[in-house]
């Protein structure tokens, strides 16, 4: 089986967070892929064989198969730009249809997906004071103009946007006791950000569900914050960076075009470089 190994999200030769991609005749057996994905110990492991009408998608993490992953989406649609040529992929996941866009000019491989349909509602107070336990927060911690909010473009997450970037930097939690009340509620991922400005934000986010403690660049919770600050009204002006995996030392870029209506889908892009 080929695996390439292709890092999303980069900043030039470095940083992105890395992604296995197979590309196959056929799809093998879900336990083959979950076996797979584990060996391989990325956050997530994108599988995909192509169909009359696209490609037909999979992804997994280490612990389990997850519905939608944004920057696993990146590197196969940089996988299919270099071997199909440039051009917009139909995807079909097991619950959605998507597409990502991939391009290769010279070294520089970039792509652009868009998300399954996007929606929020407000966090229950019980799930925020779960999480604040966890992270070691208060209710002082977090930014009152973007309350918690339970958050979803493709898979589910609990969104914490924080006053101070000191706040973010410091980020520590129990991994067994974050996996427990994750797989409790349902959430793929715990998104902590900070709004340097109201179109630039930094972002970590907690996989510990997937089995991974930290993810340095996630695009199906950019898609959902996005879309989250489209259903509040915030003055995003129509895009969002975000800048994620500083903290962890492996800086990744993400940028989000935020032009749908509220339910709508998300264009999330970045660059992507392949690993050695």
């Amino acid at each position: 089986m080929n695996i390439l190994r292709i890092a999303a999200f980069s900043e030039g030769n470095s940083g992105g967070n890395p992604a296995g991609v197979v590309i196959a005749e056929t799809l093998p057996e879900a336990q083959i892929m979950q076996q797979v994905a584990a060996e391989v110990g990325f956050s997530e492991t994108v599988f995909a064989a192509r169909t009359e009408d696209g490609w037909r998608t999979r992804y997994f993490a280490p612990a389990f198969e997850v519905p939608f992953c944004g920057h696993a989406t990146i590197a196969l649609g940089a996988a299919l730009a270099m071997r199909e040529g440039d051009g917009i992929f139909p995807l079909i996941l097991n619950q959605s249809r998507i597409t990502v866009e991939g391009s290769s000019q010279g070294d520089v491989l970039k792509a652009a997906l868009q998300s399954p349909p996007t929606f929020s509602k407000v966090a229950p107070p019980a799930q925020m004071t779960e999480a604040l336990d966890l992270l070691g927060l208060t209710e002082r911690d977090l930014n009152p103009d973007l309350p918690p909010a339970l958050i979803h473009g493709g898979a589910d997450h609990l969104s914490l946007t924080l006053n101070a970037r000191e706040t973010l930097s410091a980020m520590h939690y129990d991994f067994d006791s974050g996996r427990a009340l994750m797989l409790k509620n349902g959430w793929v991922t715990i998104v902590l950000s900070y709004a340097q400005t109201p179109q630039l934000f930094h972002t970590r986010n907690i996989f510990a569900a997937g089995g991974v403690y930290e993810d340095p660049a996630t695009g199906a919770a950019t898609a959902a914050l996005a879309g989250y600050l489209r259903d509040l009204n915030w003055s995003h002006h129509g895009a969002i960076d975000i800048i994620q995996g500083e903290d962890m030392g492996m800086l990744s870029r993400l940028h989000a075009d935020i032009l749908t209506p509220q339910g709508g889908s998300i264009r999330v892009s970045g660059t992507a470089r392949v690993m050695s």
